[in-house]
């Protein structure tokens, strides 16, 4: 066999193969039985960041919402002077709070400030995290006056963020955690 001949095989198997390998790859390219398992491959992560996100988002929403309520609930006791009837102390005011937060708070975590204030104008809210590394600074205090006091109530809880990923991160402080608040400005009756 000359050389001609056998670079002509040499052609001819490697036409073969190359028809081999494009009737493989069409049939690669027609066959849509693991379509949707490469789909659910591309599009599973963002489906479910997107769905922790949300998740997580109204967590922190609905947590807020009855951090909030609690600390209304609680004003009233202070508001009407059953707080005071009852010689009320920074630690079982704090437990009136607690025991309208259903047990979704550590309320170990919880902070409360509980000031008399001259007059409404005088109700300002002093900064209560270190911004630099999210440590409280606060100074808890209750003080809830006689009948007629304008009180200021202030209520602060560092809730943990789990999420952080793709760039969404829902806390605002240094250490990883959002804070929640909730403040309450009111005159007593006069008790």
């Amino acid at each position: 066999m000359s050389t001609t001949g056998k670079s002509v095989n040499l052609f001819r198997l490697f036409v073969r193969a190359m028809n081999v390998r494009t009737r493989t790859m069409g049939r690669f390219r027609r066959d849509e039985k693991g379509v949707t398992a490469v789909e659910f491959g591309l599009l599973s992560l963002p489906f479910f960041a997107i769905i922790g996100a949300i998740l997580e988002t109204s967590l922190i929403f609905m947590a807020s919402q009855i951090l909030d309520s609690a600390v209304n609930d609680s004003a009233r006791l202070i508001r009407t002077g059953q707080a005071q009837a009852a010689n009320f102390t920074s630690t079982e005011y704090k437990a009136a709070i607690c025991d309208g937060l259903y047990g979704m708070f550590d309320c170990g975590k919880l902070k409360i400030r509980v000031s008399e204030v001259a007059k409404f104008a005088d109700a300002t809210l002093a900064n209560v995290i270190d911004p630099d590394d999210g440590s409280w600074t606060i100074v808890e205090s209750y003080d809830d006056g006689v009948g007629a006091s304008i009180i200021l109530v202030e209520a602060y809880y560092k809730w943990p963020t789990v999420l952080d990923l793709l760039n969404f991160n829902l806390s605002n402080l240094a250490d990883g955690t959002r804070m929640l608040s909730a403040v309450r400005v009111f005159r007593n009756e006069p008790f």
